[in-house]
């Protein structure tokens, strides 16, 4: 992963994304081969790696006993820094949190507790920062607070490791993406290459018929009464498949057409629903 990237890291349930975070973040020891952060290795010299990173874990884990802002002088001592309330009271501002910050941990809802741990991750201003599942039951509204924030974090130089079954998140905000399954890398190259690596359209039909007259180009996805998902090579097999149909009579109800997105290259990956 290059310095400043917004990196991708994609599979299914059980893919091991968590697990190489964890190994990155020194919480589990890998059983062979080597990790490192921003060149510090995360066994040798896990005192520097650990200082370089901010992890966002994917459960909420919280302490019931303090505040917001009890909680992140806490997060910020662990790392030896003191006097830390101004960049603290400027992550919860950006994280929407200001109105929180002598309530107690408890007392907030889910979301909140999430972008606490996201707040947490940042109090020490590591250069890389990975988010496992960030938006996990975040609504929408906080959601693009969030990503607002970690758009600017990135922007300001910060590396971003994102782990997430929203596709449609890694799509719009990772430069290049690395898909897992059972423990291998299966995939590595940018968002665009990844997308375009499926060429092809996908068209849907509805139309007055049960089936479609014969000669029309493309492969039938599904066929459901008048409903019909067709796989289309190019944009000539699309024109040939319309004029196919008026030829044929066909009355065309309703249609779509659309390219392959992220979810697509995933499933033909990993040959699993995220």
């Amino acid at each position: 992963m290059e310095e400043g990237e917004f990196f991708g890291l994609l599979g299914p349930n059980g893919a091991g994304k968590t697990t190489l975070i964890n190994v990155i973040a020194g919480l589990v020891r890998a059983d062979a081969g080597d990790a490192r952060v921003m060149g510090a290795d995360v066994r040798a010299d896990y005192r520097r790696a650990r200082r370089m990173l901010g992890v966002v874990p994917q459960e909420l884990v919280f302490d019931p006993f303090f505040t917001v802002r009890e909680t992140l002088r806490l997060q910020s001592g662990y790392y030896g820094l003191r006097q830390n309330d101004a960049w603290i009271d400027e992550v919860m501002h950006h994280l929407d949190l200001t109105g929180k910050a002598d309530a107690n941990m408890r007392s907030l809802s889910g979301g909140m507790k999430r972008r606490v741990l996201v707040a947490q991750a940042l109090v020490h201003k590591p250069p890389v920062i990975v988010l496992d599942e960030p938006t996990a039951g975040v609504d929408v509204e906080l959601r693009q607070g969030l990503w607002q924030f970690v758009r600017r974090m990135n922007r300001d130089g910060h590396s971003i490791v994102l782990t997430t079954h929203y596709l449609e998140e890694a799509e719009t905000h990772c430069s290049r993406i690395a898909m897992l399954k059972e423990g291998r890398i299966v995939a590595l190259d940018t968002t665009r290459n990844l997308l375009g690596t499926f060429s092809g359209l996908e068209l849907r039909l509805h139309i007055d018929r049960t089936e479609l007259p014969p000669g029309v180009p493309g492969r039938i996805v599904s066929a459901d009464g008048g409903d019909f998902r067709l796989r289309l090579a190019n944009y000539r097999e699309l024109e040939n498949a319309l004029v196919g149909l008026r030829q044929a009579g066909v009355a065309i109800r309703e249609m779509e057409v659309s390219p392959p997105d992220l979810e697509e290259v995933f499933l033909r990956l990993t040959g699993k629903a995220s």
